[in-house]
């Protein structure tokens, strides 16, 4: 399973509009920080591994797609943090969690 990298909000919203008939997990992304490569390590060994497969998986890089990061933090409720996942279903946040609660450990006990 892979995830693809949101760096518009076009693409943005048809995400959380996809969301009403498929979950969606969001990790937000920082280029520049040990701790956020640290929980894209934990994100992609969760997906690398039995990810649920009826949930979209995307990547929104924070410096990079700032505008992009912002509206999510705007549209989810979700105050912007990285590293961050979100888990969204019909439009609404479900859980969320940043730092170094992003584990392969904590992702799976909440999807699968």
């Amino acid at each position: 399973m892979t995830y693809r990298e949101i760096t518009s909000q076009e693409q943005w919203s048809e995400a959380l509009q996809q969301s009403d008939n498929r979950p969606l997990v969001v990790f937000k992304h920082s280029t520049t920080c040990p701790v956020s490569a640290n929980a894209h390590e934990e994100f992609s060994n969760y997906l690398n591994g039995t990810p649920r497969e009826d949930i979209d998986y995307v990547l929104v890089k924070v410096i990079e797609s700032r505008p992009v990061s912002n509206k999510i933090a705007e549209d989810t409720g979700v105050k912007h943090e990285s590293p961050q996942i979100i888990y969204i279903d019909k439009g609404a946040k479900v859980w969320t969690a940043s730092h170094w609660s992003v584990t392969k450990a904590h992702i799976s006990a909440v999807l699968d």
